[in-house]
């Protein structure tokens, strides 16, 4: 059976996993809108991570959300799921609940554990109050049962977006450091700090994920727009690192910008414990 909505797209998930879509005029949701209303200010397309094993679903979500100008990234498994996630940066998650090998739970569980706040948007054919209660403990941000409207759920994204959004303000305060994005002034205590372009995006992005680890790889991806990370551009990210940590923490007892060895960095408005 075909649904039909306008605008938009309309997709029919059953829990045998039968679903149609029809297509509408795209419509382009980028962050740079969201910027308007204090969110990102790097102008790209929103980017989602959809971790789902059904390929007819995989292809209608992935093909619906495309369509309406998101970035989507797919993933057949929880495993395959939780490597992207820890080595690349997504604005929102939608993921299934019954994956092979890593279920949905234990995915969310140990993303939530190691701190990182991505909204998740959980979808499964569980549809017992016992299930959606145990989703949204797990750290699932909404719950959304098959079969559904694609409407709905692009709905439910958008939603989740604006509510993370309202987390990440234009002028964001971390501890005595204050950074601007939108007049690029960054002062700590009463102290202005004058950085190049690329140390205050460098900045702003340790500041989105402040108290969350960001590799080399991620930092790569999301400052310096390269996909594919390389040794030479390793030393470039290092030396960005140094001339910032230089500028934010010589003569200051605490250092903000620490080193997670091994793994990346992180920004934290309190000192590290000894």
């Amino acid at each position: 059976m075909r649904r039909r909505s306008s605008p938009g797209y309309s997709i029919s998930v059953a829990k045998s996993n039968e679903h149609r879509l029809s297509r509408a005029p795209e419509v382009f949701f980028r962050i740079s809108s969201l910027a308007q209303k204090g969110g990102k200010s790097y102008g790209q397309l929103v980017k989602l991570l959809l971790i789902e094993d059904d390929p007819k679903t995989v292809r209608a979500l992935a093909s619906g959300f495309r369509g309406e100008g998101f970035e989507t990234v797919t993933a057949k498994t929880g495993e395959e799921g939780f490597f992207l996630l820890g080595r690349e940066s997504f604005d929102v998650v939608i993921l299934d609940w019954l994956l092979p090998g890593r279920d949905g739970i234990e995915v969310l569980k140990t993303l939530r554990s190691s701190g990182s706040k991505t909204p998740v948007l959980l979808l499964t054919a569980r549809d017992a109050v016992e299930d959606r209660v145990l989703g949204l403990n797990a750290g699932a941000d909404d719950y959304l049962v098959k079969p559904f409207a694609f409407a709905e759920l692009l709905a439910r994204v958008r939603a989740l977006l604006r509510r993370a959004d309202s987390v990440n303000p234009l002028r964001q305060q971390l501890g005595d450091l204050t950074l601007d994005v939108q007049t690029r002034r960054v002062v700590r205590g009463s102290r202005e700090i004058a950085l190049t372009p690329r140390e205050f995006d460098l900045l702003a992005f340790l500041a989105q994920h402040h108290n969350e680890t960001v590799t080399r790889q991620m930092i790569a991806r999301e400052v310096w727009r390269e996909p594919n990370r390389a040794t030479p551009l390793d030393n470039v990210i290092d030396v960005h690192l140094a001339h910032l940590r230089r500028k934010l923490d010589d003569g200051e007892d605490v250092k903000l910008i620490q080193t997670v060895r091994g793994v990346g960095f992180v920004l934290r408005a309190e000192a590290a414990a000894a």
